[in-house]
């Protein structure tokens, strides 16, 4: 009787409570959401649209669905390709290796340094990374010019002068990548250097291991999620460096540093064909989700 009238009395619960509680909670994030539908899945929404119809800046005045004539476009184009080309050339070039492995010496070298040294390196390198990026490919237009900085030290060394941006331009804006960029890889590799047990260390120092052997086989498979990671976050901001490199050489010579982004500018902006460099902009987006796939299934491998 007593269990019977405790249950009569206990509350009676709708049966969506948990539902109803869930919304409620959900509700706050309500703008949110539709701030990030408004500006952020609506215009790339769009630009996928774009990306299949023939609109442009100027010229016709009605725009037409065109299906997969800028992709067939795009690879059927020499120039397409030759960017194409150079953008893998200009991210393996200065992020992968260049900026990967500079960053990773120097955060090693950093961590035996003094604390004076250690501040004048990170104050250095950091301070390049935190120039706007028109500003960091001025300076480096001024140090590759033919009358530039760096050919007047190899003429004051009696070293041959060479006109950097017209003879090797996507060595030129690889290098000025490389001097920019450096400083994230750095800051990256010094924190994760930092998780690294020290017995770890100690162990291999009394078994007899050398510095090269220390860092192949117990500091890189030790921090080796951060290099994997590093290696996706430089990758994709150097997919759509624009700036550094519009600054320095504007794809020139001709098109021998005319990486997808430049492409990409000058077909939409420079010739109106929004259309077609909308196409140009989705193959670089996959180009970069490429990439991402590759690091995170190594990453996979790696843990398993």
């Amino acid at each position: 009787m007593e269990s019977a009238a405790a249950s009569a009395a206990a509350p009676v619960r709708p049966s969506g409570g948990r539902a109803g509680q869930s919304l409620l909670r959900g509700l706050p994030l309500l703008p949110s959401l539709l701030l990030l539908a408004v500006f952020l899945a609506g215009p790339i929404l769009y630009c996928v649209y774009d990306a299949f119809t023939d609109a442009q800046l100027t010229g016709a005045a009605e725009t037409h669905f065109v299906g997969l004539d800028n992709f067939t476009r795009a690879f059927g184009d020499p120039d397409f390709l030759n960017a194409l080309w150079l953008t893998l050339v200009f991210v393996v070039g200065s992020a992968v290796v260049g900026q990967n492995t500079l960053g990773l010496s120097l955060a090693v070298m950093a961590e035996k340094a003094t604390r004076p040294v250690r501040s004048l390196v990170n104050g250095v390198v950091i301070a390049a990374w935190v120039l706007p990026e028109v500003v960091a490919g001025y300076l480096m237009y001024a140090f590759f010019y033919q009358q530039g900085s760096l050919n007047d030290v190899l003429g004051m060394l009696g070293l041959p002068r060479q006109n950097w941006l017209y003879t090797l331009p996507i060595l030129a804006v690889c290098l000025a990548n490389v001097w920019r960029g450096t400083a994230f890889s750095m800051m990256v590799y010094s924190a994760a250097l930092n998780e690294v047990p020290r017995e770890l260390v100690e162990a291999a120092e009394m078994d007899g291991a050398g510095v090269w052997h220390r860092l192949w086989h117990v500091t890189l498979p030790v921090i080796r999620r951060s290099i994997m990671t590093n290696l996706m976050l430089i990758t994709l901001q150097t997919l759509s460096v624009f700036g550094l490199i519009y600054a320095m050489t504007r794809g020139g010579p001709g098109n021998k540093s005319q990486t997808l982004p430049v492409f990409m500018y000058q077909q939409a902006f420079q010739n109106s064909l929004i259309g077609y460099g909308t196409a140009i902009a989705l193959v670089l987006l996959v180009v970069g989700a490429l990439f991402s796939v590759v690091y995170l299934k190594l990453l996979k491998v790696e843990e398993d």
